[in-house]
């Protein structure tokens, strides 16, 4: 015969390993020190001025 699986049992470790690995994936988005995140926002401010920089009008000359 095959072998008795309490489903109770199985449901639970199916629960806990998706709950596993959502928190691996929140540790990997969410797990940045400070200094890295002011880096990144750093990075994307000064992207964001040099696209500015080469804009040909502004947004209030286009009235």
């Amino acid at each position: 015969m095959g072998e008795i699986v309490n489903l109770r049992r199985a449901r639970k470790d199916r629960d806990r390993r998706f709950r596993e690995d959502k928190a691996q994936e929140n540790r990997i988005a969410f797990g940045r020190t400070k200094t890295e995140r002011e880096l990144t926002a750093a990075q994307k401010d000064l992207e964001a001025a040099r696209l500015e920089a080469h804009r040909r009008e502004t947004p209030d000359d286009q009235a």
